[in-house]
């Protein structure tokens, strides 16, 4: 009988003896238990790169969005008034058509109360011009320029042969723009039957000093 036995009795014994076994189990097992625990440290890492990630992302939109805010104010503050504009613009030309409808001997005619008639309608004309200016409405002057479908409406075509073809001759009647839009485009004249306009690619292509493939065949 052993030590013990003597000191607990034989089922005390047995007791001490599993609750040994057990905890030596529990010391063995533990190194296996800590390997499997994940790093706290790589954990807090991944979950600030996510939430870095995620406020990188909300900046971005919300940069964006101020952006859009921006461009969406301004279009407001410059088109706004673009209908406004082009009514105006009827009463301009309007006056315009007034201001040419007078011959030049009456304007010579030296009555003074017609000529300042006259005067004052030119004025007014300007003036509204002016205001229509200051709001960003530009007038297009295409007259030389080469016909552009987007700022210019073809309304016939003129024969000469010493312009390029499809460059405007003749201006109708006035085109705006308002910013960057067109508020009216102008009504042309362009040029039929003169030398076309050069392409870039054709020019790009012929070097200074490049024989010709008439001069190559004359060789």
């Amino acid at each position: 009988m052993t030590d013990e036995t003597k000191k607990h009795g034989p089922d005390e014994a047995a007791e001490t003896a599993e609750n040994r076994a057990a905890g030596a189990n529990q010391t063995a097992g533990a190194p296996a238990a800590e390997e499997a625990a994940p790093d706290p440290v790589e954990a807090l890492r991944s979950e600030n790169a996510e939430l870095r990630d995620r406020f990188l992302r909300t900046a971005a939109e919300m940069e964006n969005l101020r952006r859009r805010t921006e461009r969406d104010v301004k279009d407001a503050r410059s088109y706004s008034i673009a209908g406004f504009a082009r009514d105006m613009l009827a009463v301009s030309d309007n006056l315009r058509r007034a201001i040419e409808a007078v011959p030049q001997e009456l304007r010579e005619s030296g009555d003074a109360s017609f000529k300042a008639l006259l005067e004052g309608v030119e004025m007014t004309e300007r003036a509204m011009l002016t205001a229509l200016e200051r709001h960003g409405v530009r007038k297009i002057e295409p007259e030389g320029q080469k016909f552009d479908p987007n700022y210019h409406q073809a309304m016939f075509e003129v024969p000469n042969a010493d312009v390029p073809n499809n460059t405007v001759v003749q201006v109708v009647q006035a085109g705006y723009v308002i910013g960057e839009r067109v508020l009216r485009p102008a009504m042309v004249g362009v040029a039929k039957g003169g030398p076309k306009p050069a392409s870039k690619e054709a020019s790009s292509q012929a070097e200074p000093g490049a024989p010709n493939a008439q001069a190559e065949r004359d060789a």
